[in-house]
């Protein structure tokens, strides 16, 4: 593979099934892009409150935080086109109710916000499959370019959606909006149903039940060093920067004194930032790394809450925009890339659900409290203190670096040794305590204890809820690694987890053992 292909945000749409998906995805962000924007400035038209207002962000991203892992866990263990098409199916009756009340006259602030907050859940309930599935048909190697190429579809639609919105509300009114994002969603579903996502490899494990799945992907990003780094840093960006994107219509009508269709363009300006880095972000970030690019976007990013604070000139706050837009879309861009690289398969829509949660459900706290901070200190003052939260974040680029995961930290590997018990339990049966026992070549214990110390977090990552390592009394050479799993059915799952990275740090491990000697592994199951 030559760098530019490796680089080039059109290698991954010569795939026709990724380009058709990425094209009705794109579709469907306008819709929903249209829906947010004519229900935030509904609400200021009908209450004329900031905090309202913002609080139209909160409803659609705050589901995000609830369902996205759960979702993520469906989607890793059941099929994904089901789940998507449903999510369709009720997202669009929920916006069609919301046009149907709208344009009878018989939409208030509360009823708005409900069902906003329904279409809210649908979305959290289809993105983490629909995240996960739509590079299926790209190879891995493209994954970061498919991802951009996804993004710019999204950040497209946020320059195309608004400003269409507010041109559509100027003179047709919010309903029908409404009604042009219950065609849109259409256009997702017959999407799903002619390129739907592969299916699951077929396996003779048990399968994950909601609870055990959704703990297995809160284990798995607490041990896993970069996944976690990658999730603690979206965070951090996401809540400092949903400041902008929630007080937008207080900054259209209070700094610049226009409407609807200002408000649009504002949000049409980031749109087109957002699109224009996202077709060089791949040779951007190749040159110059994630750190440096997220420490550039985050700068920007604040420099743009600034100049929205303090400037009343349209021209230099919509150019401002589209810097910020800019850095909005390199970022999170960057972050979703290195998170979905980092996943094995098992675990890569929970890995996505989990960046969800982790970006929108900030997106979505930061949103309502910088909408209050607003309300009692005034929007100069939220925007400025947004801008300075943003900054901050990057003190944590030094103990949480950022790396995109490589090919062996996510490909399966065979176990070391074949699983020989007496009589298998069942799957429900457990804890299981599992045993192996280590004779080492005499004076290397300070060295097989800290090789031995890595695989503490690859055996919690994957399924254990206890690890630790045993020197033998009786025979100081051997020792015993232990760790306990909840269930059989679980012990089997974390044995088909171990990847080609993991199996390197066993191997280093058994460096140290004596000439001759071989790893014995031990099974024991509670007794109840």
């Amino acid at each position: 593979m030559t760098a530019a292909a490796s680089t080039s945000i059109w290698a991954p749409l010569r795939q026709p099934a990724f380009r058709g998906l990425c094209l009705c995805g794109g579709i469907f962000f306008i819709g929903s892009g249209m829906q947010s924007m004519a229900a935030a400035w509904l609400m200021i038209e009908l209450t004329g409150s900031s905090f309202l207002a913002a609080l139209v962000q909160t409803a659609v991203f705050l589901p995000m935080f609830l369902l996205a892992l759960p979702a993520g866990v469906l989607a890793d263990t059941t099929d994904r086109q089901r789940l998507i098409s449903g999510s369709l199916l009720a997202l669009a009756a929920a916006s069609a109710l919301l046009a149907v009340l709208v344009l009878g006259g018989w939409g208030g602030p509360h009823s708005v916000l409900l069902l906003i907050l329904v279409c809210g859940c649908c979305l959290a309930v289809l993105t983490p499959a629909w995240n996960s599935s739509v590079i299926d048909p790209v190879p891995r190697e493209e994954w970061p370019q498919a991802i951009t190429a996804i993004s710019i579809a999204y950040n497209a639609a946020r320059a195309i959606g608004p400003t269409l919105a507010g041109l559509v509300f100027t003179q047709l009114g919010a309903g029908w909006v409404f009604v042009f994002t219950v065609a849109c969603t259409g256009v997702m579903w017959e999407s799903i149903r002619r390129w739907p996502p592969r299916p699951h490899p077929p396996s003779r494990l048990p399968p994950e039940r909601l609870w055990g799945g959704t703990l297995s992907g809160l284990r798995f990003a607490w041990h896993s060093r970069m996944v976690l780094a990658q999730l603690v840093r979206v965070m951090a960006y996401s809540a400092a920067g949903s400041a902008l994107w929630a007080l937008l219509p207080v900054i259209a009508q209070r700094q610049l004194g226009t409407g609807a269709q200002g408000f649009g363009l504002l949000m049409g300006c980031m749109g087109t930032g957002a699109v224009l880095i996202g077709l060089v972000i791949g040779r951007v970030r190749a040159r110059f790394g994630l750190d440096p690019l997220i420490a550039l976007s985050s700068a920007v990013f604040a420099a743009a809450m600034l100049l929205a604070a303090w400037v009343r000139q349209s021209a230099v706050v919509y150019l401002a925009m589209a810097f910020g837009g800019a850095a909005w879309m390199a970022a999170l861009s960057t972050f979703n890339s290195a998170t979905q690289a980092s996943a094995p398969p098992w675990v890569r829509s929970r890995a996505v659900a989990l960046h969800i949660v982790a970006s929108l459900g900030a997106f979505a706290i930061g949103s309502a409290f910088w909408g209050a901070v607003a309300e009692m200190a005034g929007l100069n003052a939220a925007l400025t203190a947004a801008a300075v939260a943003m900054a901050a974040s990057l003190l944590l680029a030094r103990p949480m670096p950022l790396r995109m995961g490589d090919r062996h930290d996510v490909t399966q590997a065979t176990p070391w040794e074949d699983l020989f018990v007496a009589d298998e339990p069942e799957a429900s049966a457990g804890p299981v305590a599992v045993e192996l026992g280590y004779r080492i070549l005499p004076g290397q214990d300070r060295a097989f204890l800290d090789a031995a110390a890595q695989l503490k977090a690859h055996r919690r990552r994957d399924g254990a809820t206890f690890w630790r390592v045993y020197k033998d009394l009786g025979e100081p050479s051997r020792y015993v690694e232990r760790f306990i799993v909840s269930s059989w059915a679980d012990y089997l799952h974390q044995r088909a987890r171990s990847t080609l990275a993991d199996q390197a740090l066993e191997a280093e491990v058994r460096q140290h053992l004596a000439p001759g000697e071989s790893v014995h592994m031990s099974h024991y199951i509670a007794e109840r």
